[in-house]
């Protein structure tokens, strides 16, 4: 398949496993900001085809794993009142709160829908004006231009019974909080493309400036995924830090401005808590007052609920790039992503279900 098949060629794949080997002269660290980049690397086994002085680790950039344990809570709560249908992406249904999930409110009755873009939960407001309909706003960047549109027609269409729980966060701040903590180990990012095509990349230069860090934009192909990494490995070794693009088919450096213009009409910046992390400043999007009638956690009254994460589950530590998850001791034992501790082992793009599928498919590097 054209644009899909190039990007898993075989010998173009081993070109570029050559020049990573014949550039890497010393131990580096490079952080995949995206849970989908995880995967990948994963399923594809790139981090076994590298030399064994690059160190892979896994950024904060899954959703579902930041979403904070109080959003969830609020979530459930919401869920579980009789004249509301609430409406999720999948991957969200199975990341636990303090005591049940979203499948365990609607196991218990309760009408919670999986939907797949937050205009089909617009649709439902409008075919049921009898009911309260909730759609969980997750995501990053990515997700925020579909959200806001959700907000926008909702408010055209004057559906007063629509609202959204909103959880939109954003890649710079988190980057700066991982960059600028004592205990960082990160010398090189690859950022995620799909962010940077609604964004572009234009916040990061002052990153890579501060923090001395060189940032490449990448894909989720294995060829997208490999020049990324000897970008990384190229300015790390000459001693440069600047923000290079390797997914110029897809991102520029201004990004979607339209896009842009969306988010920034629907959403204002705020203090954000992410799951496992805590309080990152500025770090999230909620609504500007004048769509406050589409904020559920106002409508619902939710704003009160307070959460403690599990002392068990390090999904925090993970997320920053301190610790794998295969040295959680709870890893495959207590935490199993049929009877999760955290989201990071239930989520699509979560590092604990990476690898839990994969990791023990490949034999440990020598």
């Amino acid at each position: 398949m054209r644009y899909l098949d190039e990007f898993r060629d075989s010998e173009l794949t081993k070109i570029l496993v050559d020049r990573i080997h014949r550039e890497t002269t010393r131990p580096w660290v490079i952080m995949e900001i995206c849970g989908g980049q995880t995967h990948s690397i994963m399923q594809n086994g790139i981090d076994q085809l590298l030399p064994p002085q690059i160190e892979l680790v896994h950024g904060p950039g899954c959703p579902v794993c930041v979403t904070s344990l109080e959003l969830v809570d609020k979530a459930i709560a919401i869920a579980s009142l009789p004249n509301v249908i609430f409406c999720s992406f999948g991957d969200m249904l199975r990341v636990p709160g303090s005591g049940k999930d979203l499948f365990s409110v609607r196991a218990s009755g309760g009408q919670v829908k999986i939907v797949y873009s937050p205009l089909d939960a617009v649709k439902i407001a409008k075919a049921n004006p009898d009911k309260q309909v909730v759609f969980f706003a997750i995501g990053f960047e990515t997700t925020g231009p579909a959200n806001a549109m959700s907000v926008l027609q909702a408010k055209a269409l004057g559906l007063n019974n629509f609202s959204v729980l909103v959880s939109q966060v954003t890649v710079p701040p988190a980057m700066h909080a991982i960059l600028g903590d004592p205990a960082n180990r990160v010398q090189g990012f690859l950022a995620a493309g799909h962010v940077c095509a609604v964004m572009g990349y234009w916040e990061y230069p002052p990153i890579a400036e501060k923090y001395q860090i060189p940032i490449v934009v990448t894909g989720f192909e294995p060829i997208d995924l490999l020049k990324g990494i000897l970008m990384t490995i190229e300015q790390l070794e000459k001693g440069t830090h600047i923000v290079e693009n390797a997914y110029a088919r897809v991102v520029s450096f201004e990004g979607n401005k339209p896009a842009q213009a969306i988010l920034q009409k629907v959403f204002e910046p705020c203090d954000r808590n992410w799951r496992g992390i805590g309080l990152i400043p500025t770090s999230g999007w909620k609504l500007r007052p004048e769509f406050s009638q589409f904020d559920a956690e106002q409508k619902f009254s939710v704003g009160d609920i307070h959460t403690q994460e599990s002392p068990i589950c390090i999904a925090g530590q993970i997320l920053q790039g301190r610790k794998k998850p295969l040295q959680c001791p709870a890893f495959a034992t207590q935490c199993t992503p049929e009877y999760p501790l955290g989201a990071t082992m239930v989520s699509s793009e979560g590092a604990c279900a990476a690898y839990y599928r994969y990791a023990r498919e490949v034999q440990p590097r020598e």
